[in-house]
């Protein structure tokens, strides 16, 4: 509140009142939109009916053509016509009654097919209609009957509706074309709205859910606003509501949008590269000599101080001085400063600009120039890239109509063109055509560059932010987007609570994850044992598991495991006790083992995750441990508490094959965004990645994914979604130093051991549980093996601060004690990198260095 007072000069009142209205923003939704989130609330209304809106500070411009796209999504889906509302912070979407939920595939159009939606729908909006209106009034087809007397409003948009009702027989009637044009340049930013969807395909902006009983602050005054729009909503004409689709002619519409539109093609550091060439800025391209010099002022022109030392290697003035002295050079007055200029200049500067020329000059530097103005402007545009006329009339002081008027001649010459060149330009833009062409030729030769293979450490850089660790959420709704990205995925159960949650969901609390699994949202399974004691499960929300999970491949075999299983199939969900008794054999120990044989291999789950946390922490204290105090239970062992049921209920109706390896490979596509061979694989999806294979071959040939060598070093059969392609090689180039990551070694966002091989070490690194790995800059720079006992680095180059991330497993209590005896093969204390780690905390002890929380 310090800051609202001081920076923006609220009183104590106003600043807590705002500070009160964020904080309820975001304990009601968990996230504040801003420009890199966006979120989506979803809750019924008066009548019990749904909405959903979408709040996002984009403005107007950007969100009018999304609401338009999603609603023209929404009616094409359920053929009904749907209301929307857009305002400068959000947009208001009322759903059909049998539609409970706004699927965030209609919320997060594809880039390339924005366009295409919003022309479509355009003429169902009462903002098209007003600018018909306009536009017919504008050519004089809506005269006036009575010269000096006022129309009615309410006649003009009667008059309006009946004219667009003939027009629209005519695709090509120019006032629709128009009034197209003026609402899609004018008043709708499209890049814009595609710059947004892109960042949220590759998830560089956040899209938050939430789905509550009643809209958020920031939800009610966009509703507020709803409300008094839809108040009066029948006092509109007819023409104003009509909800019909215009054909418009393409070509002719493409055409007077303008075909040479390149600011989404052009790179942008090819643009300033070029420049610099041209300009003489570049190294190597810099005046040495007085010769050079003089070649720099007859092909750039008239150049001020400033300007001849930026172009020069040496003395400028002195070399500027030799040319005055040899008659090479003279010194001129052009737009009110003083340059020097070329003498063979000395003509155009006089008769295209008024520049009074010093006597002397040879006959030949002095001839009458009649297109002085066109040789001095297209020199302008031959050492420049894209520019506007006001950028050419302020260098050489002429007016603007000159500049134009020279411009549009030497545009029919053919020897520039005007249009949009410059990324993030709006105006209108000139640039001369061999210019132009380099540009082409060196953007085109950038993205060539951008589409050959990223190395493996990009992709490790990449994995962490697409899962959502560099910036986890917090609360139950960051949960269940955690769980929904996991999916089907196989972890090992002593890191499901420890590392990989809380690396998703800040202040991870495990009530939680009870909650959802005691209401019966989500389910977990067991995907293989690694011992009685220890196995890998799976998450999954009970609509997908029958999709996801697979069926028990290997079924233990056992006079125990029949009766447990016989039980359970007849009695059902079922307590330890009853259990017990259906064995039939009074040692407790043999039937809790066998009923944890049947729980990892998948056939037998629970309603809660209790069980599984008390085996782990059994199994930490050593299976002869003395029980601690409350542990004993009447109803039997903490390792058995809870219900019991079996796994197949929850398979049915057992998908089709296509079904099942269509959901599988979207769940991966989603996890991964980049899939590779390697990364199916390590996964042991059923059937390996043929099983997959063909549903992503059809999703690349509906143009869903894209299908390339995005990763060098892997197999060529490598799939990707189109935003994560994206985000991938946007982290190329990232700089170096970039925040340290330490990962769980076997958690889905660590792609070392799984779908990247390990570099080379002194020892044998493993995906295993209980084993950390730090990462600097995507490569490997420690690896903490199970047990914090031993330490292995790789690549003796890299210079990270991996002895601080080390100490943050302690810090953070991931690790209650790290106790290093052995660094590399040799006893920590003699290790090198002994110094490093005392520098982050470590002690010595006498096994070695330790650091304890």
């Amino acid at each position: 509140m310090a800051v609202l007072r001081r920076e923006y000069g609220l009183d104590a009142r106003a600043a807590a009142n705002l500070a009160a209205y964020l904080r309820e923003e975001r304990e009601t939704t968990g996230a504040l939109p801003d420009d890199r989130t966006i979120v989506l609330e979803r809750f019924p209304d008066e009548l019990g009916d749904r909405r959903a809106c979408l709040l996002a500070p984009l403005g107007e411009r950007v969100l009018a053509p999304w609401a338009i796209a999603i609603r023209a999504r929404l009616a094409e889906r359920l053929g009904l016509d749907v209301q929307a509302l857009w305002a400068d912070d959000g947009i208001v979407i009322r759903l059909p009654e049998a539609e409970e939920r706004l699927p965030l595939e209609d919320v997060l159009i594809d880039p390339g097919a924005i366009e295409d939606l919003v022309v479509r729908e355009l003429t169902s909006t009462s903002l098209f209609t007003t600018h018909f209106r306009e536009a017919a009034a504008r050519a004089l087809l809506l005269p006036r009957r009575r010269s000096g007397a006022r129309t009615p409003l309410w006649l003009q948009r009667r008059r309006a509706a009946d004219l667009l009702a003939v027009a629209l027989r005519y695709p090509d009637f120019p006032i629709l074309l128009e009034a197209t044009r003026e609402v899609l340049q004018d008043v709708f930013d499209l890049p814009g709205l595609r710059a947004v969807l892109r960042d949220l395909h590759a998830r560089r902006i956040r899209l938050v859910t939430a789905d509550l009983d009643r809209p958020s602050p920031f939800a009610r005054s966009l509703l507020f606003r709803w409300v008094g729009v839809y108040m009066y909503e029948d006092d509109a004409p007819a023409a104003e509501r009509r909800a019909a689709a215009l054909a418009l002619d393409r070509e002719l519409l493409r055409e007077l949008l303008g075909s040479e539109d390149l600011r989404e093609l052009l790179d942008p550091e090819a643009i300033a590269g070029l420049e610099l060439e041209l300009q003489g800025l570049a190294e190597g391209r810099r005046a040495r000599s007085a010769d050079d010099l003089h070649d720099l002022l007859r092909r750039v022109g008239d150049l001020g101080p400033e300007e001849l030392a930026a172009r020069s290697e040496g003395d400028a003035a002195a070399l500027a001085a030799e040319l005055e002295r040899e008659g090479r050079a003279i010194r001129v007055r052009v737009a009110g400063e003083e340059r020097l200029a070329a003498a063979e200049d000395a003509g155009r500067l006089r008769d295209g600009l008024g520049v009074r020329i010093p006597p002397g000059l040879p006959s030949a530097y002095t001839e009458p120039a009649p297109d002085a103005v066109l040789e001095l402007v297209h020199r302008y545009a031959r050492t420049h890239g894209p520019f506007l006329a006001t950028d050419v009339a302020a260098r050489l002081g002429l007016p603007l109509e000159r500049v134009l008027g020279a411009l549009v001649e030497l545009e029919r010459a053919g020897r520039v063109v005007r249009g949009g060149f410059r990324p993030g330009g709006r105006e209108t833009e000139w640039c001369e055509t061999d210019v132009l062409r380099r540009l082409r030729r060196r953007s085109l030769a950038a993205l060539r560059r951008e589409v050959e293979p990223v190395d493996g450490a990009v992709l490790a850089r990449f994995l962490p932010a697409w899962q959502g660790l560099e910036d986890p959420r917090p609360g139950p709704d960051a949960l269940a987007e955690a769980i929904e990205r996991l999916q089907g995925a196989p972890i090992p159960a002593p890191i499901l609570e420890t590392d990989v949650l809380p690396a998703r969901v800040r202040r991870y609390r495990p009530g939680d994850l009870d909650a959802l699994l005691a209401a019966g949202e989500v389910v977990w399974v067991g995907m293989g044992g690694s011992g009685p004691e220890d196995g890998r499960i799976a998450l999954a929300f009970r609509d997908a598991a029958p999709t996801l999970i697979p069926a028990p491949s290997e079924r233990p075999e056992g006079e125990i495991h029949r009766a447990l299983r016989e039980h359970l199939a007849t009695r059902g969900a079922s307590f330890w006790p009853e259990l017990l008794r259906a064995a039939g054999v009074p040692e407790e120990r043999t039937v809790l083992r066998a009923l944890w044989d049947l729980v990892w291999a998948g056939e037998v789950t629970n309603d809660t995750l209790a069980p599984l946390r008390a085996l782990l922490a059994r199994r930490a204290r050593g299976a002869r441990a003395r029980p601690r105090p409350g542990t004993l239970r009447r109803l039997g062992p903490p390792a058995a508490a809870g219900r019991w049921s079996l796994v197949a209920p929850l398979l049915e109706p057992a998908p089709s094959p296509a079904e099942a390896a269509h959901a599988r490979a979207t769940r991966l596509l989603d996890r991964h965004g980049v899939l590779t061979r390697e990364a199916v694989l390590a996964e042991q999806v059923p059937g390996g990645f043929a099983a997959v294979y063909g549903v992503l071959r059809a999703l690349e040939e509906a143009g869903k994914v894209r299908r390339g060598h995005f990763v060098a070093g892997l197999g060529a059969a490598q799939f990707a979604l189109p935003g994560a392609l994206e985000r991938l090689r946007s982290l190329r180039d990232a700089p170096a130093g970039r925040a340290r990551c330490c990962l769980a070694a076997a958690d889905p966002a660590q792609p070392y051991g799984a779908t990247l091989p390990w570099p080379p070490s002194a020892g044998r690194p493993s995906r295993s549980a209980g084993a950390y790995l730090v990462l600097a800059d995507g490569r490997p720079a420690a690896y903490l093996e199970r047990g914090a006992r031993t330490l292995l680095t790789f690549e003796p180059g890299v210079e990270a601060d991996w002895p601080s991330a080390l100490a943050s497993l302690v810090k953070d209590g991931r690790v209650r004690r790290i106790e290093l005896a052995r660094i590399d093969g040799v006893p920590a204390l003699e290790s090198p990198h002994a110094e490093r780690l005392r520098a982050a905390g470590f002690v010595e002890g006498y096994r070695g260095l330790a650091l304890a929380g």
